[in-house]
């Protein structure tokens, strides 16, 4: 371990063209920038070849890189042969309309086997709860958001959180300040949310009420509000940090993104992010972009988002897989992932 690079966490997010490292992507992590690895369904095949990629990966330096996904249950789920088949969270805000109660601890339980199995494997972060609200509008969020009501999403998102947490998992919110009310796809347009800030207060209350380790803003421009989008916005970045008091990881969206071509190419969409306060930027689905930021960008070294990346660092060991299979709580949780698959 002596051996290793002593690197504090870099700005970058990059992720990985397959199943195994090729020695660029080795020379890549290494690489002072960076500061995490994001995985895609296409990087996994069963959980242990998973969790050879994540000990490799965490093997590279000293402190160990941030792996991260998306793995929120439903049609957003990387990992799926080998692993508890997820519900949309949709399926809980349709039970919590029934029974409230039994929504919630559907809830933390669900949120509990998501982030077991993925400790299980290596993987330290989820991005999940989607904080959104169903407005009805948004296809790309749909059955992704818990409910319409704030005070649903927010009492089934603090379940969650706490499912993760009991498996020592961090929780990041997302699409700050929110991206249901918009129907255009930020992954190939750039929405434009029309609404004066005063009828955006639903949208913003999970995010008053909840404990977040990470929130991941939206690649949406509100208009009447700021000509930029949210991750983009020091509007929105300074609500986050003063009036919503939060100090944990600020994650721009992939930076790829037809939503984030507002701020131009590769370095000048990394430029315009870092400097209105994203903590960690992902890069991602370009090899040639990520190549094209390590070689040109420079950003000022910056300790303090260094301190709040290595705090989403899990902080117990996972528990592996075969001792799941004799945890009650995990039982619990694949028994209610279950009920609620259609």
């Amino acid at each position: 371990m002596s051996n290793l690079p002593q690197l504090a966490p870099g700005p970058l997010m990059i992720d990985l063209a397959g199943c195994s490292l090729s020695e660029l992507e080795r020379e890549r992590l290494r690489h002072p920038l960076v500061g995490g690895l994001i995985l895609f369904a296409r990087n996994y095949e069963s959980p242990e070849q998973l969790a050879q990629l994540t000990a490799e990966v965490h093997s590279l330096r000293s402190p160990p890189l941030l792996i991260a996904i998306d793995h929120e249950g439903g049609r957003v789920q990387r990992c799926r042969n080998g692993f508890t088949r997820l519900p949309p969270m949709r399926r809980l805000g349709e039970l919590w309309e029934r029974q409230p109660a039994a929504a919630t601890l559907a809830a933390r339980r669900i949120g509990y086997v998501l982030a077991a199995e993925l400790r299980a494997c290596g993987v330290d972060l989820s991005f999940t709860p989607v904080l959104d609200l169903d407005w009805g509008r948004s296809a790309v969020i749909g059955d992704r958001a818990f409910h319409g009501d704030p005070l649903a999403v927010s009492e089934l998102a603090a379940a969650l959180v706490d499912g993760l947490h009991r498996a020592g998992m961090a929780a990041c919110g997302k699409h700050f300040p929110g991206h249901g009310w918009v129907a255009a796809d930020s992954h190939v347009d750039l929405p434009m949310d029309e609404r004066p800030l005063p009828q955006m207060a639903p949208d913003l209350e999970p995010y008053r009420r909840l404990r977040l380790d990470a929130v991941m803003p939206a690649h949406v421009i509100y208009r009447l509000l700021d000509a930029r989008p949210a991750g983009f916005s020091p509007f929105w970045i300074d609500m986050l940090r003063h009036e919503l008091a939060f100090d944990g990881v600020i994650f721009s969206d992939d930076l790829s993104m037809a939503g984030a071509s507002f701020a131009g190419g590769i370095v000048g969409r990394c430029t315009a992010a870092w400097r209105a306060g994203c903590d960690l930027l992902l890069v991602c689905n370009s090899p040639d972009a990520v190549g094209e930021v390590l070689a040109e960008w420079r950003p000022p070294a910056d300790p303090r988002r260094a301190r709040r990346i290595e705090r989403l660092a899990p902080a117990t060991e996972a528990i592996d897989r075969d001792a799941l299979q004799r945890d009650p709580d995990y039982l619990a949780g694949v028994a209610a992932a279950g009920s609620l698959i259609a």
